[in-house]
């Protein structure tokens, strides 16, 4: 696939996403306070999540049904869990956390949909690390899974704490909830959601494991810190809005990178021309 054919696929699919933000924001209404010229920096973070969406898509050797759920899951759930986050810890923030949450689901079905008829027709790219996520047992899943929320619990809590000094005063203003309501969040919800979608991503990108590990830490931190905190809002002052994008992109690309490590092939298996087959 050569590049103007790349090219034409993301401008098509950002066009696909500013779509469906403003037909689904015709039909949901919220109560969340605008923020001035808000939609240059809506377009840039549009223009990431897009990059990574692309990637995913003409990455993936899915060319069915399977691509639409799986383009629409990836940022869906993650703006979706990051914003039930957000309903523990920024109860003074005036935000319809409610209306802002469907909104966000309306508008990746939409954008998925139109995703799917932008990426079905692209050639599959070839791939020697076939297969990347290889079976595993039950036991084997599991465990990985554990592991995988407590390692993100770990990494959480010590990117917040390193950051704590710089928004004390500000989250002095909100409502923290207790200790083991945070812990148990991060590892029953977050954890494990934010664990399927990067092994979603690792056989997405279908890449070997060190490249593929290096992709998925830094689709997953793209979408999950840099697209949404990129934006002004009216939830966090400036400051503290650029403090939690150091704080979320370091500790989410050291997430992403280990996970897509821990649940990679670790010997790909090269398929084999069928002049040596």
């Amino acid at each position: 696939m050569n590049a103007l054919r790349i090219t034409l696929r993301f401008v098509l699919a950002w066009l696909a996403l500013l779509f469906s933000q403003m037909v689904c924001g015709m039909v949901i209404h919220t109560t969340t306070p605008t923020v001035p010229n808000i939609m240059g920096w809506l377009a840039l973070s549009d223009t990431i999540i897009v990059l990574v969406m692309t990637a995913l898509a003409l990455r993936s050797d899915w060319r069915d049904w399977k691509l639409a759920p799986a383009l629409f899951v990836i940022p869906g759930a993650i703006m979706t869990v990051n914003m039930i986050e957000g309903v523990f810890f920024l109860p003074n923030a005036h935000i319809d956390w409610r209306g802002a949450i469907l909104l966000t689901l309306a508008t990746y079905i939409v954008a998925s949909v139109l995703w799917y008829l932008v990426f079905r027709g692209a050639p599959v790219l070839p791939s020697d690390a076939d297969p990347v996520v290889p079976h595993r047992t039950p036991g084997g899943v599991i465990s990985r899974v554990i592991a995988c929320a407590a390692l993100y619990v770990v990494l959480y809590y010590t990117a917040g704490m390193i950051i704590f000094h710089w928004v004390a005063d500000f989250y002095a203003t909100q409502r923290i909830p207790p200790f083991a309501q945070v812990v148990s969040m991060q590892f029953f919800l977050r954890g494990p959601v934010f664990v399927g979608l990067c092994v979603l991503m690792v056989r997405m990108f279908r890449l070997p494991r060190l490249a593929g590990a290096l992709a998925t830490g830094i689709g997953f931190t793209l979408i999950s810190g840099v697209a949404p905190l990129v934006i002004p809002n009216g939830i966090f002052p400036d400051f503290v809005r650029w403090v939690h994008f150091c704080e979320v992109t370091s500790s989410n690309f050291v997430f992403g990178c280990l996970v897509a490590w821990v649940w990679g092939q670790a010997h790909p298996v090269r398929q084999l021309s069928p002049a040596h087959a």
